[in-house]
């Protein structure tokens, strides 16, 4: 490797003008010391002369070895310096066993061998140094750098920092604050440690900051908190590196900061799901992924190109989405994948056929549904027919092309539903866990609210404060769940390898959390306070409950092999009678009466409560409204 890295040198103009330039340090290393040995004069010229010549090549041999000709002398550090040294002294060596024995030249001082190597060794390093330092103090457009103070002062920091004071950066870094107390009043890279983070309001005031950086790639979920809230004290703008797992995926630098986003205050930690076990289903094979051009969609289907499939086929009825998707993922896919992108309906039997047959699936990710609750209660043919019949036809291509593995992506809001889309959902995971399959192993996972995901309340909020109108949320105490869209995919993914024929799949995702909460928060992070910004209450809207659960009483909830995933399951129903009244909800499409819909559908799923049993149920909640309303807490 050493060779190469010669010979490219030899090769490079630039690195002529380097050689030349050290050739001369060598030279003036041995005439010092020359000078130092005899009192400031020249006697034996031409021994001194041969000398050095004979030094010049020898050492010009060494540092283009060691593969130090290049002229990036501003990047210099420490692996440099050490090549520097074991260049010096290699020379050293082969110049006095060259001189004194091959030649047995004896005539030249021995004080001389000891201290131009000293001298050398020191120009080499002091000029790369010095280079560096030009480098990082001339720095271009200083005056409309800014100004930033860093939180942490670990490796990632400083990492950080070393990307920062290259030529051409927007930031300035001025120093650090770490709570580790053996830190204070170091200086790491140059920089001081003016405090604890603690001390980071104390520290703006004292300091010219323009913005803090989160440098702290590993920080939890609780320490994110803690170092929002000090920023937000401090009354200075702030931003993060990228998480540590974003960073070791290599699907961003440290250097990419980024806005302080929700999902870094859950108010946990994400789960962390290991999916080396899932590499094994989807390598080589088949896979196709419905729904593909949403959030859960898209995002699946580039954590499954990671995996290698032979092919990936997605599917999308929304033709601009599927555009896009194509687009991305044509990038992503190497040799050994084919990817197939096709604009239709998954619960179209003969599109799906035609799909199925030439793609053949050994696995299928069913993520195409109508998710939305109030816009579903006004359509619930819809609903009906997308999310029910569309399973049920998909299910049975399916079957007949012999997939081995078919997911079903279910919601939390198919508990004890209130709405159609939830009751939908619940009517899906039964038809999963006892439609005959032919073998194929049917399974369910139940998601709760996705953030970020398209149409969530997240981007809805985040869309009011650009347009800088009152967040709006239904009512101050609802509550939902809520999981990344990295833990949801990550979830589907596990939940393919461990899940049993008939399982529903549910993630632990804490305790669930205020939406008010969140929005309040959502507001901190955007820089401004609840005195900027309205929250205005709207009451419930058709379909919504004040809080969502994971379970049903009657089902039994068991481990699974990993154990941050439970295993839900139900009692079995006989599929003749479940089948029959499917068949009478598929007939009451014909009437498109969404009341007879309905009625069909608390048929199959006894503990869904239709909009009447809704309002009898709400009437307290109702009554209690107006004196809400006109509370202090109606505007935050």
């Amino acid at each position: 490797m050493k060779l190469i890295h010669f010979a490219r040198a030899l090769l490079s103009k630039t690195s002529w003008f380097v050689a030349i330039f050290q050739a001369c340090l060598v030279f003036a290393s041995i005439l010092l010391a020359w000078f130092l040995r005899f009192d400031f004069t020249l006697p034996d010229r031409r021994l001194l002369l041969a000398g050095a010549c004979a030094l010049i090549i020898i050492r010009m041999g060494a540092i283009a070895l060691f593969g130090l000709l290049h002229g990036w002398w501003r990047y210099t550090g420490l692996s440099d310096t050490l090549d520097v040294l074991k260049a010096v002294a290699s020379g050293t060596v082969v110049f006095i066993l060259v001189w004194r024995y091959m030649l047995g030249i004896t005539g030249f001082p021995r004080s001389i061998f000891l201290l131009e190597p000293v001298l050398t060794a020191g120009m080499l390093i002091g000029v790369r140094l010095f280079s560096r330092v030009l480098a990082e103090s001339v720095r271009q457009d200083i005056a409309s750098s800014k100004k930033v103070l860093l939180i942490g002062a670990g490796s990632g920091a400083q990492t950080v920092v070393r990307e920062l004071r290259r030529i051409g950066h927007e930031f300035s870094p001025v120093g650090y604050v770490d709570d580790d107390p053996t830190k204070l009043g170091l200086r790491v890279d140059g920089l001081p440690i003016l405090g604890s983070v603690s001390d980071l309001p104390a520290v703006v005031e004292s300091y010219p900051v323009d913005e803090v950086l989160i440098a702290v790639p590993s920080a939890t979920s609780q320490q994110m908190q803690r170092f929002v809230e000090i920023c937000e004290r401090s009354g200075v703008k702030f931003r993060t590196v990228p998480a540590l797992r974003d960073i070791l995926a290599g699907r961003v630098g440290i250097s990419d900061f980024r806005e302080v986003d929700v999902e870094d205050l859950l108010g946990r930690d994400p789960v962390q799901i290991d999916l080396d076990s899932v590499r094994w289903t989807i390598e080589g094979r088949s896979v196709l992924v419905t729904g593909a051009a949403g959030s859960i969609g898209s995002e699946l289907c580039r954590q499954i190109l990671e995996h290698r499939p032979a092919t990936l086929v997605c599917v999308d009825q929304d033709e601009t989405g599927m555009f896009y998707l194509n687009r991305e993922l044509s990038k992503r896919t190497g040799k050994t994948t084919a990817l197939h992108c096709h604009v239709a309906d998954a619960g179209d039997r003969r599109e799906m056929r035609h799909i199925l047959r030439a793609t053949h699936p050994e696995a299928i990710f069913h993520a195409a549904a109508y998710k939305h609750v109030p816009l579903m209660e006004v359509n619930v043919y819809g609903a009906v027919q997308n999310n029910i019949v569309g399973l049920r036809h998909l299910l049975a291509v399916a079957s007949e092309s012999g997939c081995k593995t078919f997911l079903f992506i279910s919601s939390d809001k198919a508990v004890n539903p209130s709405s159609v889309m939830g009751a939908t959902k619940r009517i899906g995971e039964l038809i999963i866990g006892h439609q005959p399959t032919n073998g194929m192993r049917c399974l369910a996972v139940r998601f709760g609210n996705v953030l970020g995901s398209k149409g969530s309340i997240i981007p809805v909020l985040q869309q009011q404060l650009r347009q800088h109108h009152p967040l709006t949320i239904t009512h101050p105490e609802i509550n939902r769940f809520f999981m990344t869209i990295r833990e949801a995919v990550s979830l589907v993914l596990q939940a393919s390898v461990i899940g049993e024929k008939g399982d529903t799949l549910v993630l632990d995702m804490g305790e669930p959390v205020r939406i008010v909460d969140l929005a309040r928060t959502l507001i901190r992070l955007s820089g401004k306070n609840e005195a900027e910004v309205k929250i205005q209450f709207t009451g419930l809207r058709e379909g919504e409950k004040m809080s969502e659960e994971l379970f049903y009483k009657h089902e039994q909830v068991g481990d699974t092999s990993f154990p941050k995933i439970k295993r839900a399951r139900g009692r079995l129903q006989e599929w003749t009678a479940l089948e029959r009244r499917l068949k009478e909800l598929e007939n009451a499409l014909l009437t498109n009466n969404p009341d007879v819909l309905r009625l069909r559908i608390k048929s199959i799923v006894p503990e869904y409560c239709t909009p009447i049993e809704l309002d009898a149920q709400s009437l307290e909640v109702k009554k209690a409204w107006p004196a809400f309303a006109t509370s202090p807490r109606a505007t935050a």
